[in-house]
C-alpha cells in the first residue's frame, strides 16, 4: 500500500468515482480511502448514486442537445455537453387537478405551455444525471446565486428553501424568449428535483402536469413569470415540492 504524498482533494474523490484520475493517482486515493472510513463510505455512496442515474438515463446518450437549449443563444462560450438530452417527444398534458390552489388568471395556451415544459424536461433530463458538475454555482454561494441571475434575466430570482431538500445550485439556460433560471434540489436519496423560470406571456396560469418517460413536469405562470417544477414519476411527491416553491414565490412577491 502507498502513502498518499499530498492529501486527497474532495474533487479527486470525484474524479476517482468518475475514472478520470491519473492511474498514479488512482492508487494514491484508494490508499488515502483504505485508512478513512469517513471518505470511502462517501465514495461508495456517490458511485451507488451515480450508477442508479445512469441505470435510468443511460438511454439518452447519443441524443442531440435540443436547439432550445444550446448556450450560443446567450452568447456564451460553447461547452462540452456531458449528456445529450432526449429528443423532445410529444408530451401527455394532463390538466392539473387538487394542487391546493385556483387560477387567478386565463389558462396559458397549448404552444406556450408545451414549449416551457419540454424546454424544462429536457434540461432536467441533462444535468440530473451530473455527479460532478450538475450546475454552475453551488447552493453554498445561494446569495450570489440569486444575484447573478436575477440581473441576467431581469426578474426577482428566489431560490426557495424546500424541506428535506437541499440547493444543489443552478445555472443559467435559454429559454424561449430569453434567458432562463435552473435551480436543482437533491434530496438525502438523491433524488433530484429541478426548478425552470423563464418569461411569459400570459399572467397567470392554474398549474398543469406534463410526463414525459419516468419524469413528470408541473407549470404555472404568474406576474410575467413561468415556472415548470420537474421531478419523477411520483406525481404526489412532485406536486408537494411544486406547492412548496409556489408558496414561497407567492410570499416573497413572485
Amino acid at each position: 500500500m502507498t502513502t498518499p504524498k499530498i492529501p486527497v482533494t474532495e474533487d479527486e474523490l470525484h474524479a476517482y468515482v468518475d475514472n478520470e484520475l491519473p492511474a498514479e493517482r488512482s492508487s494514491d486515493v484508494e490508499a488515502w480511502l483504505a485508512t478513512h472510513p469517513d471518505d470511502a463510505a462517501r465514495v461508495q455512496s456517490w458511485r451507488t448514486m451515480a450508477e442508479a442515474l445512469h441505470a435510468r438515463y443511460d438511454s439518452v446518450l447519443d441524443e442531440a442537445v435540443p436547439k432550445r437549449l444550446e448556450l450560443e443563444r446567450l452568447e456564451r462560450q460553447p461547452r462540452r455537453w456531458i449528456y445529450a438530452a432526449v429528443a423532445a417527444t410529444l408530451l401527455a398534458f394532463v390538466a392539473g387537478g387538487g394542487v391546493g390552489w385556483i387560477a387567478r388568471g386565463a389558462t396559458a395556451a397549448p404552444s406556450a405551455f408545451q414549449s416551457f415544459t419540454l424546454d424544462a424536461l429536457d434540461a432536467h433530463r441533462l444535468y440530473v444525471v451530473e455527479v460532478r458538475h450538475p450546475v454552475e454555482v453551488p447552493g453554498s454561494e445561494r446569495a450570489h446565486l440569486q444575484q447573478w441571475l436575477t440581473k441576467r434575466c431581469g426578474w426577482d430570482v428566489r431560490a426557495p428553501d424546500l424541506a428535506g431538500l437541499k440547493l444543489v445550485g443552478g445555472r443559467l439556460l435559454p429559454g424561449p424568449s430569453g434567458p432562463a433560471s435552473f435551480l436543482m434540489y437533491e434530496s438525502a436519496s438523491g433524488e433530484r428535483f429541478t426548478v425552470y423560470t423563464a418569461k411569459a406571456e400570459t399572467e397567470a396560469t392554474q398549474m398543469r402536469y406534463s410526463a414525459q418517460g419516468g419524469d413528470g413536469a408541473l407549470y404555472w405562470a404568474d406576474r410575467g413569470v413561468a415556472y415548470v417544477v420537474s421531478g419523477g414519476s411520483d406525481r404526489g411527491r412532485l406536486t408537494q415540492v411544486a406547492q412548496a416553491v409556489y408558496d414561497q414565490m407567492e410570499k416573497s412577491g413572485g
